[in-house]
């Protein structure tokens, strides 16, 4: 794509982005978006609707005061009192419209086709006339008889307007038709041409390029394509686009990106899909063993631009299809040595839970993989058989066999639960060789639901004094729990018998 003429971005976040359902920013929650997008660059900055309300005009005004370098746009309809207020909100640019399409005509506003048209001129002089730059815009536009639509743009460039808004109100619009659209208009109109494109049907950003293509010079997007119903085109979608697939670099810190999207999401409460486009938390993610390998030798395999250029980050995701490259990589961002027999081990278990559904998160891994490490020193001690027994109104009762030093024992207790009574039978079977007492019990779920993996950490002492620490993690907090325990004492008599530093 070539352009000859800049492309500006007109962000209209703060307006038709505030006007998605459930979403209402304060003033000073619009002051920190709009600060974010200054910092990013933007052009052009709607910050909303004064007319609206006295906070729209409260808002504007201390946004005006900060000295930004965007340029501040207030929306207007074509009344004078609307672009009163918008002067009350001390803005210099106006965003005026009007309905064009025979629904907005019959239906909304009641008017003739001359009365439409006076309301359009009138309204652009007026604002001309106390000193205001002009973006007028055809409400509804692509759904305006063609000859009606160019004869009011061409009675408001007669006027003095400074931008023809053309807006795709319901998102009607495909690629072809916007094509045809803006290329005709292009050809008949000098004056530069801006574009307000909705996505109901997922096609803002795609009609938004192809008027940019077809010679637009402005384009309205949202963070986050937030707005009415289904939102507005994309700016990070947008941007990005025309940044890495077309090599248009439009002046934009696209580093601030990802932070903007979040800051958005947090501030309106709509929290983006994880695979959405540029900022959702998967637009950098990889699971597939073949992707990852890819990634690990040339991030470009299967990653169209890098994450850095939005200020996002690269994850690799553990689960059914994790390969070993990816196990290594994770397991050397933590510094987490394995050797061969253990490495298997927990890439087993890890493929073993993506199987059963789970995602394997991060701290999965870590935790699995120190209870590994564990495992791999002398254990004097080993669990080889447990058996529960549980219920409303039977006391909770535990049978454990335990290998000591190559002789297998059981014993069965009970406890005020499944764990406590699994805990009294080891004690019970233990009391010959070591006098233990456990001092601290700490259980956490790692992830959340039901299938959780979950990691008991113990601290167990003896009567010498002696302390150490336990761990594990599993599937089953019953099983976590006791060998957590067991983890510990074997680390006592390693203590005790001088073989643990």
């Amino acid at each position: 794509m070539n352009l000859e003429d800049k492309i500006y971005i007109f962000d209209t976040t703060l307006r038709d982005g505030e006007q998605t359902p459930g979403v209402a920013l304060t003033v000073d929650e619009k002051i920190q978006i709009a600060q974010k997008l200054n910092n990013l660059g933007v052009d052009k900055l709607e910050v909303g609707f004064p007319a609206s309300s006295k906070g729209e005009i409260e808002s504007a005004r201390k946004i005006s005061s900060m000295g930004l370098d965007s340029t501040l746009v207030g929306l207007a309809r074509s009344l004078p009192g609307d672009i009163d207020a918008v002067l009350d909100a001390d803005l210099d640019y106006i965003h005026t419209f009007i309905g064009t399409s025979p629904l907005h005509r019959d239906y909304k506003l009641k008017m003739s086709k001359e009365q439409i048209i006076e309301k359009a001129v009138s309204s652009v002089e007026y604002a001309k006339d106390h000193g205001l730059t002009v973006e007028f815009s055809a409400e509804d536009g692509t759904r305006t008889e063609r000859d009606f639509l160019f004869e009011v743009f061409n009675e408001v460039v007669d006027a003095g307007v400074d931008f023809l808004d053309v807006p795709d109100t319901v998102g009607v619009l495909t690629p072809i038709l916007t094509h045809e659209l803006i290329s005709d208009i292009k050809a008949n109109f000098t004056v530069p041409i801006s574009v307000h494109f909705h996505n109901d049907f997922g096609l803002a950003t795609a009609n938004t390029l192809t008027a940019i293509e077809c010679g637009a010079n402005q384009a309205h997007v949202t963070v986050n394509g937030l707005g009415e119903r289904t939102g507005n085109c994309s700016l990070e979608e947008l941007v990005m686009t025309l940044k890495a697939s077309y090599g248009i670099d439009l002046g934009l810190d696209t580093t601030r990106l990802y932070s903007l999207s979040t800051l958005v999401g947090r501030l309106t409460g709509v929290k983006m899909p994880v695979n959405k486009p540029i900022v959702g938390d998967n637009a950098f993610a990889h699971e597939s063993g073949i992707h990852v390998h890819g990634i690990l030798n040339n991030a470009s395999t299967y990653e169209p631009m890098s994450p850095e250029m939005v200020g996002h980050s690269r994850r690799i995701v553990l689960g059914k299809h994790t390969g070993a490259n990816a196990l290594k990589a994770k397991l050397k961002d933590y510094h987490i040595d394995l050797d061969e027999k253990q490495f298997c081990k927990v890439f087993d278990e890890i493929k073993a839970l993506g199987d059963s559904g789970k995602c394997v998160t991060d701290d999965d891994l870590v935790a699995i993989a120190v209870t590994e490490l564990a495992s791999a020193r002398e254990t004097p001690i080993v669990l080889k058989g447990l058996g529960l027994s549980s219920g409303n109104g039977v006391s909770p009762t535990a049978t454990v066999r335990l290998e000591i030093d190559g002789v297998e024992k059981e014993k069965a207790a009970i406890g005020v639960g499944p764990i406590d009574a699994a805990l009294n039978a080891i004690q019970d079977l233990l009391h010959d060789d070591i006098d233990m007492e456990l001092e601290e019990y700490n259980l956490e779920a790692i992830t959340g639901g039901t299938d959780a993996l979950a990691e008991v950490f113990v601290i167990t002492s003896d009567s010498q004094g002696n302390r150490s620490t336990g761990r594990s993690t599993n599937q089953d907090v019953v099983m976590a729990s006791i060998l957590a325990v067991l983890d510990s004492i074997n680390k006592l008599l390693l203590i005790k018998n001088r073989n643990f530093e």
